[in-house]
Order: C-alpha cells, then sequence, then structure tokens
C-alpha cells in the first residue's frame, strides 16, 4: 500500500524496525533536546504529514521501551490520524516516571500503525440478542 508523506523533519521516513513489525517508529522533529519533567505533557513535532485513503486510519502509539524503561508514554493512546488530517502529525508524551527524560532530536518517540476501519450505521432496537457474557463488565470474567 502507497501512501503519500511530506517530511519536514531533518530524519527520515518513519520505517518499520524488522520485517513482522506492526508499528513504523516515530522520530522527534526537534533543532535541539527538550525536557519533559515527572508528570508533565509535551506535543512533540514529528515534521511529518500523511494523506491516507479513505477507509484507513493511523494510530499512534507509546513505544514499549520508552515506556517500560523510562516511564514515556502517550496521554491519548493511541492517537487517531483521521484520512482526511493534512496536519502535522504530533504526539503527545507524558512522563510518568519521577525523573526528567531528555528527548533529543531524531529520537525514535512512539510508533505508528496504519489500519483499515470501517464507518457503522446505526440500527436502533429496543434490545439486544443474549450472549454467554451478558452485562458483565470490568473483571467479570476473573484473572486466570
Amino acid at each position: 500500500m502507497k501512501v503519500k508523506i511530506v517530511n519536514n523533519s531533518p530524519f527520515g521516513l518513519p520505517s518499520y524496525s524488522t520485517p513482522l513489525s506492526a508499528g513504523m517508529d516515530l522520530r522527534a522533529a526537534l533543532s535541539e533536546p527538550v525536557t519533559l519533567k515527572p508528570l508533565e505533557r509535551m506535543l512533540v513535532p514529528t515534521g511529518l504529514h500523511i494523506e491516507l485513503p479513505a477507509g484507513y486510519e493511523a494510530q499512534v502509539r507509546p513505544r514499549s521501551g520508552l515506556a517500560a524503561k523510562h516511564g514515556i508514554s502517550i496521554v491519548n493512546s493511541p492517537g487517531t490520524i483521521d484520512a482526511d488530517y493534512r496536519g502535522e502529525i504530533k504526539v503527545i508524551l507524558v512522563n510518568l516516571s519521577t525523573e526528567d527524560f531528555v528527548i533529543n532530536p531524531g529520537e525514535r518517540i512512539a510508533q505508528m500503525v496504519v489500519a483499515r476501519h470501517e464507518r457503522v450505521e446505526w440500527e436502533e432496537a429496543d434490545e439486544l440478542e443474549a450472549s454467554e457474557r451478558g452485562v458483565g463488565g470490568f473483571g467479570s470474567t476473573g484473572r486466570k
């Protein structure tokens, strides 16, 4: 699948780290390092603009290594990029650790997954068909 992309950053295009990766790494389009303090959030530019085809979205997700090692995540995870959005892709990073985190220019800060989606047409009803789970919500299926 080919997708048009404009790269206004000095860094390369998003890329897959391994042949079977689902997500492409996004890099911080910064001119100098910035510090993300504990519990602080920051809108980090990528310099990228994309043109997705109708029926597709891009999801911006945290990088597991940054989350596990440094407590860096994304506030609105996953962030959704709609097919009709042409603005710059930016990542809302949050520092959930107790230590400052320095974001360096070109650092891989998130991953982006392009996925197909469907549009829903609601069909109003007075009741729904029964299911095995029923109305069981949070924790209703247990831990094992």
